[in-house]
């Protein structure tokens, strides 16, 4: 199932007309950095592929340069050697909401136009004029509070509606995961009364932590029926965890994200439902904004990308299975 904004789809239109008009104005070659939140994940490669044909397709030159984890003290090393080479514009998957913002000053102060991708510094409100973190042009992301309640609503269809589940999570201050946790609960108190949402556990990414807390959760509450993993490691840890515990389809599991490992797990039964983003049209929204800009156009404060619900019943569709991320 595809679900996609209707702002979100209105505002990556608005872009491409205003492009349209512009782009015709360019007299030199700009350049382009695109700094992900890091290098090895699936997700930031698809967005890198996405950019690179919008890249490919309006002549521009796309940098992409970032950490090989998802840290702010890896990342704002990488984001000084990248201001320093002085592109045109940089486009940011930030890895925390407020250690990020005075590296990003930097640029700002520097003349250099940013837009933040995926995740965002602040509240993710910007050009408001209010606050020390609204001066990024423009967020580029799917919508994670959404993304969150899909979730919900999955998990809470995969186990009848009742029961006890728990959120399996990163660490608090990363915009994406903070706010499908925040989805996630706020659908379950809104829609299914029947089921308690237990303390949410932080795993610092590591997915043996994750799987290790599941089966701790599962020692206190026997009667367990559900985890949503707010990422990847996440989810995997946590099916991990099941699978130990020997409840492998007792337990039911919903993963944010798919990389291509996501069609065996879901087709093995280790995860039953998974939330993919469109990180290619991020990637290429976010360069379409990036030029756009540079040849005098406004463009949208918010673009939102679609979702796609992946599980048993459709991972072999094409029109699902194309939105598994390249790796």
């Amino acid at each position: 199932m595809n679900r996609r904004s209707f702002m979100g789809a209105v505002s990556a239109v608005a872009v491409c007309l205003s492009l349209a008009t512009g782009a015709s104005a360019q007299d030199k070659k700009f350049t382009i950095a695109l700094v992900p939140g890091l290098t090895t994940d699936a997700f930031y490669i698809t967005m890198q592929r996405g950019a690179q044909a919008a890249a490919d397709a309006l002549g521009v030159d796309l940098v992409f340069q970032g950490a090989p984890d998802f840290n702010p003290v890896t990342q704002v090393p990488v984001l000084d050697a990248v201001i320093a080479r002085a592109p045109d514009a940089i486009l940011i998957a930030p890895t925390d909401t407020t250690q990020l913002i005075e590296p990003l000053r930097k640029a700002h102060d520097a003349g250099i136009p940013v837009i933040t991708v995926d995740t965002f510094i602040g509240t993710g409100k910007y050009q408001t004029g209010a606050g020390d973190a609204d001066f990024p042009l423009a967020y580029i992301a799917s919508d994670n509070v959404l993304g969150g309640k899909m979730a919900a609503r999955a998990l809470a269809a995969a186990i009848g509606g009742e029961g006890k589940v728990y959120v399996s999570n990163v660490k608090p201050g990363i915009s994406t995961t903070d706010q499908r946790e925040e989805g996630f609960k706020a659908a379950m108190a809104e829609e299914f009364p029947n089921i308690t949402v237990l303390e949410t556990q932080f795993n610092e990414n590591d997915a043996n932590k994750a799987a290790s807390q599941l089966q701790g959760v599962f020692a206190r509450e026997a009667d367990l029926k559900g985890v949503f993993g707010a990422n990847l490691f996440s989810a995997l840890g946590a099916a991990n965890g099941v699978q130990q515990a020997g409840k492998s389809g007792a337990i039911k599991v919903v993963a944010f994200d798919a990389p291509t490992s996501i069609v065996d797990n879901i087709k093995t039964g280790l995860v039953d439902v998974a939330i993919a983003q469109h990180p290619a049209e991020i990637g290429y929204f976010g360069v379409v904004s990036a030029v756009a800009h540079l040849t005098g156009n406004s463009i949208p404060v918010s673009i939102g990308t679609g979702f796609t619900v992946m599980d048993k019943t459709n991972i072999d569709n094409p029109d699902v299975a194309k939105y598994v991320y390249s790796d």
